[in-house]
């Protein structure tokens, strides 16, 4: 599926985490997927989620709601999401169908951002279970664009570590909810994921 390649804009305090990782991704991408054998899969995969807009907020999303959470949650969903989307990875693999790919990455930005946004707090049980069906989606992605000359294995522990990370920037980021001026701020970003989640659903259903 095609990635997004808008940043987003540096003027929010918070953002400058996330344009960091963006502009690292995209220093050299053509050549992380021209490499062959583990190296060349490790890399890609790593790469991968971070040069997708709208996996990388997604993924910053759910670290940031773990943090407004608390614990447990603040550990468990982080760990759910790459679990549950390397499953999703090997359907791609497979080449199991999954309908409207584009569409579950898209809302899931919307509705993790929507989740953040609010600070919604809903059962453990309830959060863990969408937190991993949107994972299916992203996993599926990546498990169906894998690169041909890439090492299948190392590319998904590539691309399940650099989930990770983004979860980490996302509980990092969260920790400011500890003030309120860092809970408003945190707040806001979720806002503009979930703004994001809403152009990226529009771009997937045709309609920009």
């Amino acid at each position: 599926m095609p990635h997004h390649h808008r940043p987003i804009s540096s003027s929010h305090p918070m953002c400058g985490a996330l344009v960091l990782l963006l502009i690292c991704a995209v220093a050299n991408p053509a050549h992380a997927h021209t490499e062959a054998g583990v190296a060349g899969g490790l890399s890609s995969g790593f790469l991968h989620p971070m040069l997708g807009l709208d996996h990388l907020v997604a993924m910053v999303a759910v670290g940031l709601w773990g943090a407004q959470l608390g614990k447990p949650a603040i550990w468990l969903l982080p760990i759910t999401f790459p679990m549950v989307m390397a499953a999703g990875g090997v359907m791609g693999l497979a080449g199991l169908p999954l309908p409207a790919i584009e569409t579950g990455i898209a809302l899931s930005a919307l509705i993790l951002g929507l989740m953040v946004l609010f600070s919604l707090r809903p059962p453990l049980e309830i959060a863990a279970l969408l937190v991993g069906c949107f994972a299916v989606f992203h996993g599926h992605a990546h498990g169906t664009e894998l690169p041909a000359a890439a090492n299948p294995l190392a590319y998904g522990v590539g691309f399940v570590i650099s989930t990770g990370l983004l979860h980490l920037v996302g509980i990092v980021l969260g920790t400011l909810t500890r003030w309120p001026a860092g809970t408003r701020a945190i707040r806001g970003l979720g806002g503009m994921i979930a703004a994001l989640g809403v152009y990226f659903s529009a771009a997937s259903l045709g309609w920009m």
